[in-house]
C-alpha cells in the first residue's frame, strides 16, 4: 500500500558539498529545508511507493528505488506514471497517440503493455521524483 508523504522540515546546511577535491565544511546549519516545497510536492496527494523489477531501468529506475508519486499532476503522453492495469499496480511509460494510449517499459526484455476491449487502465499517479537505494 503506498505511503503518504509527511511533512518535516530537514536541516541543510550553508555550503555545498564538493564533488572534486576536498573543501573545508561548516559545522552550523543555515536554514532548514522543508522537502514538500523544495521539491514541489503535494504533501495531501504524494505517495512514496517501493520498487520491484527491473522494466524501467532505461529511465534510471531500478529495483529498491523509491518513488515519489504525485497524484494531482495530470499525467500526459511521455511521463512516467503508476498504472493500475486490470487491478495490478505497475510503473511504466504513458504512451498516447492517434487515440491510442499504451504502457511502454523501459527495457528491451518487456514488451509495451497495449490495451484491448475490456481492459481496465487507471492512470493513479505521475512520478515525480526517484530516490535510488544506496
Amino acid at each position: 500500500m503506498p505511503k503518504t508523504l509527511k511533512s518535516e522540515l530537514y536541516p541543510l546546511f550553508s555550503c555545498s558539498i564538493s564533488a572534486g577535491f576536498p573543501s573545508p565544511a561548516s559545522d552550523y546549519i543555515d536554514q532548514r529545508l522543508d522537502l514538500n516545497q523544495y521539491l514541489g510536492m503535494h504533501s495531501e496527494a504524494t505517495f512514496f511507493l517501493r520498487v520491484q523489477g527491473d522494466s524501467m531501468q532505461g529511465a534510471g529506475i531500478f529495483d529498491g528505488d523509491l518513488l515519489i508519486v504525485d497524484r494531482s499532476v495530470q499525467a500526459k503522453s511521455g511521463n512516467v506514471v503508476i498504472a493500475v492495469v486490470d487491478g495490478e499496480f505497475t510503473v511504466k511509460r504513458l504512451q498516447r497517440r492517434g487515440g491510442i494510449t499504451w504502457l511502454k517499459a523501459e527495457n528491451p526484455a518487456y514488451r509495451p503493455i497495449e490495451f484491448k476491449d475490456g481492459q481496465e487502465l487507471e492512470i493513479w499517479g505521475v512520478v515525480s521524483h526517484v530516490v535510488h537505494k544506496p
